[in-house]
């Protein structure tokens, strides 16, 4: 089961998440939790390996916002550098940082388990 402490353990800032939920426990972790269902990671490793940068943006974007909303800090960095690169259409190797990110992701979704 998904906790406050689990969270804080994992490197989240669950002060930061939860004052953006209306400090309300059982809607952030609800929030949190929707993450097991969310296609962004799937769908930007895709276009990575499609070489679509423009689409890969959209995705690292919009995973962006989900992680920085709930102050899911250590997924939030390398996707965080991500998006940035990819805003200019940066052509380089991604796949470290997307092996880092999809890392967290899994260490946050085994939080969920």
């Amino acid at each position: 089961m998904l906790t406050l402490e689990a969270l804080r353990e994992w490197g989240a800032d669950t002060s930061e998440g939860l004052a953006r939920c209306m400090n309300n426990e059982m809607f952030y972790l609800r929030m949190v939790g929707m993450i097991q269902k969310d296609t962004q990671m799937g769908e930007l490793e895709q276009a990575l390996m499609q070489g679509d940068l423009k689409k890969a943006f959209e995705k690292a974007h919009a995973l962006k916002g989900v992680l920085a909303n709930l102050a899911l800090k250590p997924a939030l960095k390398p996707i965080s550098e991500m998006t940035e690169l990819l805003r200019v259409s940066t052509q380089m190797d991604y796949m470290p940082l997307l092996a880092e990110a999809k890392r967290e992701m899994m260490a946050l979704l085994a939080l969920m388990d």
